[in-house]
C-alpha cells in the first residue's frame, strides 16, 4: 500500500502543471542557456576562478587586454600592454579591452569583483552560444540534433572553459560568429517552414554587417571568412534588392569599424586597420628556435626585459615592423623549416597543442586525446553533410578551411580552434545520430 501511495505521489507530482512547465523551458533554447549560465556562474563562484594570481602585477588577469585597461581608467589612453607607459597601442583590437575598461570602472582595477564581473560576462556570451547552435541544428538537420548539440554546449566542461577560467575575448568572439552563421541560415530560408522562399529583409542585412562589425573589432582574423559569407547570401538572394541591402550592411560595417581606423592613424600616422602586432607574432612562430606555437607573452613584463626596452625605444609599430621583416627573412632563408613549421601547426590547431605547464603528461595526454576526438568527429560530421548535400554545409566547410589559416602560418594555441566548436559539437552530433546498427546477415 505504501508503494502504491507512493508511486502516485510521484506520477501526480510527474503531471503537476510545475514539473510539465519545467520540463518544457528545458527542452526549449531559453531554458537550455539559463541552465548553462547557472552552472558557469556557480562554477566561478565556488571554483574561486574570479581570484587571479598577483604574480607580475596581476598580468594573467586579461594579459595585455587588461593592461590597456587599467591604462583607459587611469588616463593614458589606449595604451600601455604590457609593463609600464609605453604609448599608443593596436597590440589587440578595442572591443574586450573597453569591456574590462568599463568593470574596472565600475568594480576596481584588478579586484576580485572585477574578476568575478568579468567571467559572469564571458559566461552570458558562453552560454548564449547554445541558443544559436539550437537555431542551426533545427534549421540543418532536426529537432533532435538541436537538442542534444545544444545540451552539450550547456554541460560540457571543455565548452566553458574559456568563459569562466579566462579573461579574454574568446567567448564573445565565437558568440558573435555563431550568432553570424545562424542569422546567415534565416536570411537564406534554410529549412524554412513557409512555402515562398523568403527574401533577406533590410534589417537581416544590417544586422549582418554589425555583427561582423563586433566581430572585426574582437577578432579580425575571423573576417578572411567574411567575403564568402556575403557572397553565399547574395546568391541566395534575389537580385533587384540584394546588392543594395549587401551595400547597406557594408556601409553599417564600416561604420562600426572607421573610428577605430582613425584612431589608429592619429596615433601612429600610418594606416592600421585593426592591430599592429602581425610582424612580432609571426616572428615568433617563425624565427630562431621556433617549434610550432608558443607559451608566455611575446616581450616580457619586467621593464629590464631586453625586448621590452627595444619595444619601448622603437615604438609598437615600428618594432612590430622590424619583428615582421625579420620573420620574412629567417622564412625565405629556411623554406623546409617553415613548411614543417606549418604543418606542426595544422596538427596542433585540431589535435591541441602541447601544454608542458600541466603537472603530469598523463594528464596533457587525456586533453589532447579529447581534443583530437572532437575534431575528427566534427570532421567527418561535416564529410557525411557534404556527402548527403545538407543545406548550407558548403558555408561551413569554407569556415572550416578559412577560420584556421592564418594560424597555420604565424602561431597556434588550442583556444584559436573555439570559434568553430559550436559547429564541432552540431556535426559530432549529427555523426552519432545518423549511425545504424549494421544488420546481421539471414545467410
Amino acid at each position: 500500500m505504501d508503494k502504491i501511495g507512493q508511486i502516485s505521489s510521484k506520477e501526480r507530482f510527474l503531471s503537476s502543471p510545475q514539473s510539465i512547465a519545467a520540463k518544457k523551458l528545458l527542452s526549449t533554447p531559453r531554458g537550455i542557456f539559463l541552465t548553462g549560465l547557472i552552472i558557469r556562474i556557480l562554477y566561478i563562484t565556488f571554483a574561486h576562478t574570479y581570484r587571479f594570481s598577483i604574480f607580475e602585477d596581476h598580468f594573467t588577469f586579461g594579459y595585455e587586454m587588461a593592461r590597456i585597461a587599467r591604462a583607459l581608467v587611469t588616463g593614458y589612453g589606449y595604451a600601455d600592454p604590457f609593463s609600464g607607459h609605453t604609448g599608443p597601442t593596436a597590440w589587440v583590437p578595442p572591443l574586450y579591452p573597453l569591456l574590462i575598461a568599463a568593470v574596472f570602472k565600475v568594480a576596481g582595477i584588478y579586484t576580485s569583483l572585477s574578476g568575478w564581473i568579468i567571467l559572469t560576462i564571458n559566461s552570458v556570451f558562453n552560454a548564449a552560444i547554445a541558443i544559436f547552435i539550437y537555431d542551426i541544428a533545427a534549421r540543418r538537420y532536426n529537432r533532435k540534433v538541436a537538442l542534444w548539440s545544444a545540451w552539450i554546449w550547456a554541460l560540457y566542461p571543455a565548452a566553458m572553459q574559456y568563459a569562466v577560467r579566462a579573461a579574454w575575448e574568446t567567448s564573445i568572439t565565437t558568440c558573435l560568429f555563431t550568432a553570424v552563421l545562424a542569422l546567415a541560415l534565416k536570411m537564406r530560408g534554410i529549412n524554412d517552414p513557409s512555402d515562398t522562399k523568403p527574401q533577406p529583409t533590410t534589417r537581416q542585412w544590417l544586422l549582418f554587417g554589425l555583427l561582423w562589425g563586433l566581430i572585426a573589432l574582437s577578432n579580425s582574423t575571423l573576417l578572411l571568412f567574411l567575403p564568402i559569407c556575403g557572397i553565399w547570401l547574395l546568391l541566395g538572394s534575389p537580385a533587384k534588392r540584394a546588392f543594395a541591402r549587401a551595400a547597406g550592411s557594408a556601409l553599417v560595417f564600416l561604420v562600426v569599424v572607421t573610428p577605430w581606423m582613425i584612431r589608429n592613424y592619429r596615433a601612429f600616422h600610418a594606416f592600421v586597420p585593426f592591430r599592429t602586432n602581425f610582424g612580432a607574432e609571426l616572428y615568433a612562430g617563425n624565427g630562431p628556435g621556433a617549434y610550432g606555437f608558443r607559451y608566455g607573452a611575446l616581450i616580457g613584463q619586467p621593464a629590464q626585459d631586453a625586448q621590452h626596452r627595444l619595444y619601448t625605444r622603437m615604438g609598437e609599430l615600428a618594432y612590430t615592423h622590424w619583428r615582421g621583416e625579420l620573420a620574412k627573412a629567417w622564412i625565405r632563408a629556411h623554406p623546409a623549416r617553415f613548411t614543417a613549421l606549418t604543418l606542426k601547426r595544422f596538427y596542433f590547431f585540431w589535435a591541441s597543442v602541447p601544454h608542458p605547464t600541466l603537472p603530469h603528461p598523463f594528464g596533457d595526454w587525456v586533453r589532447q586525446i579529447t581534443f583530437c576526438f572532437a575534431s575528427i568527429t566534427g570532421l567527418f560530421g561535416l564529410a557525411l553533410s557534404l556527402r548527403r548535400h545538407i543545406p548550407a554545409t558548403l558555408l561551413f566547410a569554407w569556415a572550416f578551411l578559412l577560420v584556421p589559416f592564418t594560424y597555420y602560418f604565424v602561431t597556434v594555441e588550442a583556444r584559436f580552434r573555439h570559434p568553430l566548436e559550436p559547429l564541432i559539437v552540431i556535426l559530432s552530433v549529427y555523426l552519432f545520430q545518423s549511425a545504424t546498427p549494421r544488420r546481421k546477415s539471414l545467410r
